[in-house]
């Protein structure tokens, strides 16, 4: 498999679970100049802009730890785009971690709420 359709794979998981947990996705593959935002979400009063991480396994790390401070600064200026082009000036917001990891042929999620304070 290449790395779009496990990419698509993960993404897919991601958005199962976060709608089982009643969020509502508003978008997907955000782009603008500053990056992109794999899912953004609404969780009750907040925009939640979420970055998904697949990992086969943590020989290297666990999913989460590949976004770093770079990383969450492009997603930043991306969400702040998205809030300043969606008029969403007064709304609550933060960024999630969905990390998941392949097991045995399993997918094993773990969400990290509000995942760069």
């Amino acid at each position: 498999m290449n790395k779009q359709i496990i990419g698509d794979m993960g993404q897919a998981a991601a958005e199962k679970y976060l709608c089982a947990k009643n969020y509502s996705i508003v978008a997907r593959n955000f782009r603008s100049r500053y990056g992109e935002i794999d899912l953004i979400a609404h969780d009750g009063s907040y925009v939640v802009f979420v970055e998904v991480k697949l990992r086969k396994n943590i020989t290297y790390g666990h999913p989460r730890e590949a976004v770093g401070h770079t990383k969450q600064r492009r997603i930043y200026n991306t969400a702040c785009h998205y809030i300043a082009t969606q008029n969403l000036t007064d709304c609550d917001f933060r960024f999630d971690v969905v990390e998941i990891l392949t097991e045995k042929g399993m997918l094993k999620v773990i969400h990290i709420e509000n995942a760069f304070n």
